[in-house]
């Protein structure tokens, strides 16, 4: 960018908050609102998707119907392959070193202007918080602009910003109503009024590492223009109990082990849903999120790749908190399931599936975790009555398979779990790794519900409430402890 603009939008970013700290859109609003692509996540199956699952299901039927034990042994092998399958990938991600961080440091008159976007609806719990966290950030605040995307019928939210004193590039924006009312939607929104060449998206509880932005800055400034978005690994803040020591573990193995795998090969993946970092001019080519997709981060990587642009990973973190109940964590993971569902759909039928990279990374990240989050749980409870049949009855003994399949895939998720707690810069912990044989077959409560929506109920946003971090006082020492990034 020529230094005569730069200093122009230097001079816009620091003059906006003290004459237009909020901005009201018109109901006539363009963004987020216009007619849905019939490629997108609005049109969840296409007419030869449809016939196909229509045939499936009728071959499955007549299977059930007319089983033999030819066909049971089939779908029994089937099932095996894709859970050893997935496990061996984890396995080989843990294996595989992450790409070194070469990127220099800028100096402060290199950096680019960013812009951050934090979509909210019914946050005014954690307004305050978040703005501190954020406020936090180590950059130019010559060079920074923050959205803040408020719902219109979100009253509470909109009281709880209006009685704070906003940071210097700090704005309101309240979105219009209309349908759908998604995160995707106030993201677009958003990005019409960006003026960052780069730009990230956070959450409502998300504490991002102050030196996160000017690492993402100093990636994109050394990679060539093919690079369209980083992702931060997102770490769950320690607690002890068993859900969110589960939860923590799952996110340390998806965004410290496969995430960066998966850029070192070369392979588009879905993005996780915030600390998504952007090349706006990228974000805007592809037309920017999908409004009706639930989980537009997994949606919007692939659509990215598609398109020739890759994906990386930076290694400062954004710390969160976990959903510490079941009645919070199901819905939470069933909008997921739903989501992963939605973006399958769409890119089955899509240019991501054309080329061999896209169609293995859809297998690899979106079709294996889909089928294994319905079947933990049937798979579960199979391999209990046959091990209690087993032992009420000496004669029958439970296949090698599933003894392999359960051991197999805990060693794969053992080591994967052990690299991540150590590139995290956690203590190594054996039991949320035996707790994890335990927690896989609760997917399959989320992945129910999931399905149900994608068909009754497919644009539904099932919202996870956040309350401040009063309860976890540990935020400042992990923030000071990830100084430097990590092996």
């Amino acid at each position: 960018m020529a230094r005569e603009e730069r200093d122009q939008q230097r001079r816009a970013f620091g003059t906006q908050p003290a004459d237009k700290p909020w901005i009201e859109a018109p109901e006539d609003e363009p963004a987020g609102t216009a007619a849905p692509s019939p490629d997108g996540a609005h049109r969840r199956l296409s007419r030869g998707q449809m016939v196909g699952l229509a045939v499936l299901s009728v071959l499955l039927l007549l299977l059930a119907t007319f089983q033999t034990h030819a066909t049971l042994e089939g779908f029994h092998l089937l099932f095996f392959v894709g859970f050893m399958g997935h496990s061996a990938v984890k396995l080989v991600a843990a294996f595989t070193p992450r790409a070194p961080a070469i990127a220099a440091p800028l100096p402060d008159e290199a950096l680019p202007a960013y812009t951050i976007i934090v979509p909210l609806y019914r946050e005014a719990a954690v307004a305050a918080e978040l703005v501190a966290n954020l406020a936090r950030l180590d950059y130019p605040r010559d060079r920074l602009q923050a959205l803040i995307v408020l719902e219109s019928n979100d009253p509470e939210t909109q009281a709880a910003f209006g009685a704070l004193d906003l940071p210097a590039g700090f704005q309101v924006l309240i979105a219009p109503p209309g349908a759908p009312q998604t995160k995707p939607r106030a993201c677009n929104l958003a990005l019409e009024r960006a003026q960052g060449e780069l730009v990230v998206i956070y959450d409502a509880e998300d504490a991002p590492h102050p030196g996160q932005l000017r690492e993402a800055a100093a990636r994109f400034a050394q990679a060539d223009a093919s690079l369209a978005c980083l992702q931060a690994p997102l770490r769950i803040e320690p607690d002890p109990r068993f859900l969110p020591d589960q939860f923590a573990l799952e996110y340390a193995v998806l965004f410290e082990v496969l995430l960066p795998a998966l850029a070192r090969w070369g392979l588009p993946f879905p993005l996780g849903g915030t600390s998504n970092h952007f090349r706006a001019e990228a974000l805007r080519a592809v037309g920017g999120w999908d409004s009706y997709n639930v989980t537009e981060d997994a949606d919007i990587g692939f659509r990215l790749a598609a398109q020739g642009r890759t994906l990386g990973v930076i290694t400062r973190p954004t710390f969160e908190t976990s959903p510490a109940t079941l009645k919070v964590w199901t819905p939470q993971r069933a909008r997921w399931i739903k989501g992963h569902l939605q973006t399958l759909a769409v890119h089955a039928r899509g240019p991501a599936v054309a080329t061999p990279r896209g169609a293995v990374a859809l297998v690899l990240t979106l079709a294996l975790p889909v089928v294994s989050s319905h079947l933990h749980g049937p798979l579960f409870v199979w391999l209990l009555l046959q091990w209690g049949g087993s032992l009420l009855d000496l004669c029958s003994a439970v296949p090698a398979m599933d003894w392999m399949l359960v051991f197999f895939g805990w060693t794969c998720v053992a080591i994967a779990g052990a690299q991540a707690q150590r590139r995290a810069g956690h203590r190594l912990r054996s039991l949320p790794l035996l707790g994890a044989i335990f927690y896989w077959p609760l997917q399959s409560l989320a992945a129910a519900k999931a399905l149900r929506q994608f068909v009754v109920a497919p644009f539904h946003w099932d919202k996870t409430p956040h309350a401040p971090r009063a309860a976890h006082p540990s935020l400042p020492r992990l923030l000071a402890r990830t100084g430097r990034p990590l092996p």
